[in-house]
């Protein structure tokens, strides 16, 4: 199976889709892997750093997309992009078909092509392989984000997340328990603020609290009148609530965006998902926020891009294996014997196949089973 990583054209987007570490494993497996020139160079791999492991460097983006079985990417597809998407290819990205145009939808089904949705794909444990260690990187840096972004020539309010002898620590409250929350919890607790953590799922905090317990983290049943009366306090808010496969939830509507500070800071980490802020709107890492009502917003889709070697790398760590299982034995025999794998397909043949993502944008559903898969 021949192998495409085209150069990513959304503004701000600086990973590729395989490190060169992958590619070497692959080419080593008999795959050829066309890497589209400069494909790597945001992220700090030269053409010579892939073509020492073996791919073929390619000058147009047609041929990283025509030339290969499967293609692998980062961000789904820009318009620019839906013409050299070839009939029957195979497509691995972070999909988000849920708040994607309702043209690319129609242009995968269109032209039958096959999506592995990032988002989705799970290992045998029911874990996510790519979008768990992709949103440890976010979690982590929920922190370091909300340090740059409370500061004064950033248009904060002036806070130092850790406070000092004598001045009291910044307030966080994380709404969602899951691999984001986790992850900026325990960051934002080693740098010393005063962290709550908010979930519906009330084995979810326990787990959180055995993890990180002690000074500085409490825990809270995430309903609306617990929500409102943190944000009355909180001087950064982390929301990372999300439903596989489908528009995250609004958790926080513009009437209790009312009760907060002036400055406050809110980081909706569900954006790629449609967002859990009823304000929050898609930014840019070139543009990262934007204020309303006083509230400053982060709302960067994706924001692992900014830490763009280290992110790159943890996607090839996570689809190397998968994708040498389809050179090796095919796509159709890999995901039949891999449910978590089957689960990330989203598009295939012609039909969605995720039912999760179907329900979300009111389509048709086709299971996998009924077109012989």
């Amino acid at each position: 199976m021949d192998v495409g990583i085209p150069r990513e054209i959304r503004e701000f987007e600086h990973r590729v889709g395989l490190a060169p570490g992958g590619v070497h494993v692959l080419v080593r497996r008999g795959s050829r892997v066309f890497v589209e020139t400069n494909a790597g160079a945001a992220a700090g791999f030269s053409d010579e750093d892939y073509k020492r492991v073996g791919a073929e460097i390619v000058y147009t983006t047609e041929e990283a997309y025509q030339r290969p079985d499967i293609i692998l990417k980062v961000g789904r597809p820009q318009p620019k992009e839906y013409d050299l998407l070839g009939t029957g290819k195979i497509l691995g990205c972070f999909l988000h078909l849920a708040v994607a145009p309702s043209s690319l939808v129609d242009v995968l089904l269109e032209k039958q092509i096959t999506t592995l949705a990032y988002e989705l794909l799970e290992d045998e444990h029911g874990h996510r392989t790519i979008a768990g260690p992709v949103s440890l990187i976010c979690g982590r840096m929920c922190c370091q984000v909300a340090s740059r972004h409370m500061e004064n020539t950033m248009g904060g309010k002036g806070i130092l997340l850790s406070g000092v002898p004598g001045v009291p620590a910044a307030d966080v409250l994380i709404i969602g328990a899951g691999q984001v929350g986790r992850s900026a919890a325990e960051m934002f607790k080693g740098i010393g603020a005063s962290v709550v953590v908010m979930d519906i799922d009330f084995e979810a905090l326990q787990e959180l609290e055995q993890y990180l317990g002690g000074s500085g983290l409490q825990t809270m049943v995430a309903t609306k009148f617990n929500i409102q009366r943190v944000l009355k306090y909180a001087d950064v808010v982390v929301c990372a609530v999300s439903v596989p496969g489908e528009r995250s939830p609004i958790v926080i509507t513009r009437e209790m965006l009312s009760v907060m500070q002036h400055k406050a800071l809110v980081i909706d980490v569900a954006i790629d998902q449609g967002g859990c802020v009823e304000t929050s709107r898609p930014t840019t890492l070139g543009t990262p926020t934007f204020v309303e009502g006083s509230i400053i917003h982060y709302c960067v889709p994706n924001m692992s891009s900014n830490v763009a070697r280290t992110a790159s790398h943890l996607i090839t760590n996570a689809l190397t294996g998968m994708v040498r299982g389809f050179a090796e034995k095919g796509f159709v025999p890999t995901i039949k014997a891999h449910p978590g794998i089957r689960d990330g397909v989203v598009t295939h043949q012609g039909h969605l196949v995720n039912e999760a993502v179907a329900k979300s944008l009111k389509r048709e559903h086709q299971g996998l089973e009924a077109l012989g898969v």
